[in-house]
């Protein structure tokens, strides 16, 4: 793993096997970043002439590697594109973006120093994890020597005036982005690794480790406690379901959160199988339970003001002769019936669970996080995840959230014309399918009948960000990408501070 560090040595001064410096793209060639500026003194002045003979345009995203002159201690100079110029600094996410590329870029290498334009403690952060979560591999099935080791450790270079914030920064920094890459880890895994068993025991190692409370629900308590659609959907496994529940609480606390996540460790679509082209990617259904997994430790690890639970609704998706047919009738838990018109709509149904199970504890908000539906894919694309809440303010200010920790959401609508659909079953309370058209907002509308009254409920719909199938860019790598992790531990913080949700 990759560890960070802080240093307010100068960029010629510290000893590293590489320097990462910034520039970009001004209107008659490129530009030094800040942070540069004895760099540049080490090359005679001359660095934007040397990179701009090899190509270099400060492009957002492009990288120019360059040997070190006399004068630095660093043996190689990584010089790294931010996009257009500006003068009253960079936006985070483009330092975080421009780190991420940097240590990637690096791989094999054993200590690499950032020198990227991070005066405050907010921008040194940035760089911090951005360059953590760009270091980043999943080698778990990787034979030795296939592949680079991730660099090894990365030095954020910041001024000394501040330099216990920035200390403070780069903790913080390493505490999100260990647990974001513990999400990832969980969405990389093969599915015949992990299952809702295994799992759960995960979380309860981690529950050890951080010293937070977890319950293990096995399909004999699920089927004692009436948990129809965890058990509906697990039935066609040889994995049985799991309902997990880990419990951070903070003695300063006046406000308490549920974050629950899906957990489909497979999905095959059951009965109604996925066509071929659909499945191999399933492994990633799982991607809202890491992710509420992982916001829920992090959360404890920066010591949060705030009792934060997350509920890990975990199953496995198949068809068998004791699986779930289209027709049948779950009795979920609390005890609405539902119509499963579609087993490949199943995500639903685990989280209707587990959302009425957090309910019971009164919390004041439930966020639910979900790779739910492939209309909310067509809707927002790839990279954005849609919002839908039962209270306007509390969408908003999710969505604002994502945007200021540099996560890519739209807030979306719950019709109530869309809701018919849904309960016009003949035989029972509610079906798990409605209209085809707005198939995302459904979903949601569907969750939305689960939800206690009184209780501010969000939802948001992972689908497309959850796993990247396209080349890395920035600090997303291919593969799982630990979507809605930030805003989850953004949304913990900020109701810490204000005393309420």
């Amino acid at each position: 793993m990759t560890a960070l560090s802080v240093s307010t040595s100068s960029a010629a001064s510290l000893r590293a096997d590489a320097l990462v410096v910034g520039v970009a793209k001004g209107p008659k060639g490129i530009v030094l970043a800040p942070g540069t500026e004895a760099v540049n003194e080490a090359f005679e002045g001359k660095l934007t002439e040397v990179l701009s003979t090899l190509g270099a345009t400060g492009a957002e995203g492009e990288t120019v590697k360059v040997p070190s002159p006399a004068g630095l201690k660093a043996a190689l100079v990584l010089a790294v594109g931010l996009g257009e110029a500006v003068e009253d600094g960079y936006e985070l996410e483009t330092l975080r973006r421009a780190a991420g590329v940097a240590a990637r870029a690096l791989a094999g290498v054993k200590k690499a120093a950032l020198a990227l334009p991070a005066e405050s403690a907010e921008e040194v952060e940035a760089v911090a994890l951005g360059g953590l979560l760009g270091a980043y591999a999943f080698g778990t099935y990787k034979g030795n020597g296939n592949g680079k080791e991730p660099v090894g450790e990365l030095a954020v270079l910041a001024p000394r005036k501040g330099s216990k914030d920035s200390k403070a920064a780069v903790e913080r920094a390493a505490a999100i982005g260990e647990e974001m890459n513990r999400a990832r880890d969980l969405v990389n895994t093969a599915p015949n690794d992990l299952n809702p068993k295994s799992f759960a025991a995960i979380a309860q190692a981690a529950g050890k480790e951080h010293g937070l409370k977890v319950e293990v629900l096995d399909e004999k308590a699920l089927t004692k406690g009436g948990f129809g659609g965890l058990l509906g959907v697990g039935g066609g496994s040889v994995n049985p379901p799991r309902l997990v529940k880990v419990a951070y609480t903070h003695p300063k606390a006046k406000a308490t959160l549920a974050f629950v996540g899906k957990g489909i460790t497979y999905d095959s679509g059951g009965i109604s199988l996925k066509p071929a082209g659909h499945n191999e990617t399933m492994k990633c259904d799982m991607a809202g339970a890491a992710a509420v997994f992982a916001a829920v430790v992090a959360a404890k690890r920066l010591g949060l003001a705030v009792n934060v639970t997350a509920w890990l609704a975990l199953a496995e998706n198949m068809p068998s002769g004791s699986a779930t047919r289209p027709g049948d009738v779950l009795r979920m838990y609390g005890g609405k019936t539902v119509e499963v018109l579609n087993t490949d709509a199943e995500g639903r149904l685990v989280l209707a669970d587990a959302i009425v199970r957090a309910g019971e504890e009164n919390p004041d908000v439930i966020v639910d996080v979900a790779t739910l539906t492939g209309a909310m894919v067509l809707a927002l694309g790839n990279r954005t995840f849609g919002v839908m809440a039962n209270n306007d303010e509390l969408r908003d200010e999710l969505h604002a959230l994502a945007g200021e920790v540099g996560e890519q959401s739209w807030p979306m609508p719950l019709p109530a014309e869309l809701r018919k659909g849904m309960t016009e079953s003949t035989i029972a309370d509610l079906a798990n399918m409605g209209e085809r058209m707005g198939g995302g907002l459904v979903a949601g509308l569907f969750l939305k009948e689960f939800v206690a009254e009184g209780i501010d409920w969000a939802h948001l719909d992972i689908a497309g960000p959850a796993f990247h199938e396209s080349a890395p860019f920035g600090y997303t790598p291919k593969g799982g990408t630990a979507s809605a992790v930030r805003t989850l531990v953004r949304f913990a913080e900020r109701t810490a501070a204000n005393g309420k949700a």
